[in-house]
Parts: structure tokens; C-alpha cells; sequence
């Protein structure tokens, strides 16, 4: 990937183009950069994930955290799947402005929702993503039991993201100074495998690192956050000894029971003795 130029407009043709992704160096820089949402070139990681899921023209796909909308966008362009683009913390109005001037209105559809209380049916989707936000949220021991509910039995669910080649117990010197307490999300590959494993819920079908994928986190940051010295300095000391992007996906086993999903309890208030020498 070509970093001469870092900062300002991004007007090069070479900016963000990477042979290992044909179908994201298609997209204009300016769009990209104007899309952003978070640490990671989302298209980067929607295309890598896209590669172990069976994306057909139709699929009603859930993009769980999808920031600015691009990986939905991405997903409804390449794939012809409908998406449900859903997060909490970036506009629903300035998405469906992004996604209508991109073409796509008929097939991307914008909410507004919390990871933990979101607003579909059981079994509406045939497949769900996430890009790098999953670590924000999935980490919860409950929450694949939560979350599984919402794909049909048999249909995949697909993250990638920032995380680590190898777990940290404490971070190592070169990582302390970028090194918050946030960053405790991050997790392995093999760390997310097992975390969904163990619960039988799902039937995994892989987990990788992406091969150099510190290079592409730190090349990301060079053009679009060349101000973010800490980061950048953290990736050039690690060299992928912890640092990279990893993916993890699993199909909703048919034969496990999820849980029930305990919204409220209904009260129902019965008057008792206070103390022991009020039932004389």
C-alpha cells in the first residue's frame, strides 16, 4: 500500500489501494475516508470476513456496529444482500444520507439500537457481521446466548477486527505507554474461539489472524489518523508480536436450546412478618 502522503486531503489514486483487497480499492479514497468510524478500514475487514461467509443476492444480513454505514453499504453493492445497519453511537440521519447518495437505499436499511436490547425478531436474519466493534460488547459470557437468537439455526455469524496474535497477561514495555484500561477487549483469535465454543451454541467454522495485519492497522493509521502518535508508535514497536486483526466465524448450532432471554420479572408483592417477635 502506497503512504507517501499522510494527512490533509486524500486525493491520490493510490491511497488505500491493496492487492490483497480487489473489491475495496475499487472504492474513491475520499468516500472511505469521509466514512470513517472507527480504528480499523472497515471495507479492508468486510471484504476479509466476506471470504468465509456464503453471501447470496437476497440474505437479510444484520451489520451489528457498523459506525458510518460503509461496511453496509459495501455489503448491499458487492453482494446484493439486504442489510439492517445497525449501531448506537453514529447518526441514523447522516447514515441513510451516506447510503442513499451511494445507491442503496432499496437495500440498506438504517437503526438506531444498543448491541443488548436490539429491536429484531427471533430468526430474521440469515446471517449477522460485525466489524471491529464486536470486542465492545461480545465479550459478555451472555452474550452470544443473546445475540445467536436473532440468526437462523444453521446461519453463520461472522466478526473481524482489531485484537492480538497472543493473549496479554500484563501489557509488555513497548505497549504501556499506548496501553488503556479499554484496550482489555482486545482478545485472540483462539481467545474468541473458545469463548464461543464452550458454549456449544455455536458450530465454529474458523479463526485466524490476518497474515501482517499490524501493517495494515499501522498503514490505515498513517493516512487517516497521522496525528495518533501513541498508536502509531505502538504498532511500529510491536511489529505483530501482539498486535493484528483477527476473525472468528461460527453457524448457530440446530440442536442447542438458547437460554430465555429474561427482560423483567413480574412482581408480585406478598406482606411478611418483618422480624421474628412479630408473629406472636
Amino acid at each position: 500500500m502506497h503512504c507517501a502522503r499522510i494527512g490533509g486531503n486524500v486525493t491520490s489514486d493510490k491511497l488505500l489501494v491493496s492487492e490483497r483487497f480487489p473489491r475495496s480499492s475499487q472504492y474513491h479514497p475520499e468516500w472511505v475516508a469521509s466514512s470513517v468510524s472507527g480504528a480499523a478500514n472497515s471495507l479492508w475487514l468486510t471484504e476479509w470476513l466476506a471470504t468465509a461467509l456464503d453471501l447470496r443476492p437476497g440474505m437479510r444480513v444484520l451489520d451489528l456496529g457498523c459506525g458510518r454505514a460503509a461496511s453496509s453499504i459495501f455489503l448491499r453493492r458487492e453482494f446484493g444482500v439486504q442489510v439492517w445497519a445497525t449501531d448506537l453511537w453514529f447518526s441514523v440521519s447522516e447514515n441513510i444520507e451516506r447510503i442513499r447518495d451511494a445507491g442503496v437505499e432499496d437495500g440498506v436499511f438504517p437503526i438506531h439500537a444498543d448491541a443488548r436490547s436490539l429491536p429484531f425478531a427471533a430468526e430474521f436474519f440469515d446471517a449477522i457481521v460485525s466489524i471491529d466493534s464486536f470486542c465492545y460488547y461480545g465479550t459478555d459470557d451472555l452474550y452470544l446466548n443473546y445475540l445467536a437468537r436473532f440468526v437462523k439455526p444453521g446461519g453463520p455469524i461472522g466478526i473481524a477486527g482489531a485484537g492480538l496474535v497472543r493473549e496479554i497477561e500484563s501489557p509488555p514495555e513497548h505497549l504501556r505507554e499506548w496501553w488503556t484500561q479499554d484496550l482489555w477487549c482486545l482478545h485472540s483469535a483462539t481467545w474468541w474461539r473458545r469463548h464461543w465454543e464452550r458454549t456449544n451454541i455455536m458450530d465454529i467454522d474458523l479463526s485466524d489472524t490476518m497474515p501482517d495485519g499490524w501493517r495494515l492497522w499501522l498503514d490505515w493509521h498513517r493516512v487517516i489518523a497521522p496525528h495518533n502518535e501513541s498508536e502509531i508508535k505502538a504498532l511500529e514497536a510491536d511489529r505483530g508480536s501482539y498486535l493484528g486483526y483477527v476473525r472468528l466465524v461460527g453457524r448457530r448450532n440446530r440442536k442447542t436450546k438458547l437460554a430465555d432471554q429474561v427482560a423483567s420479572v413480574p412482581a408480585q408483592y406478598t406482606k411478611a412478618p418483618l422480624l421474628r417477635r412479630e408473629e406472636s
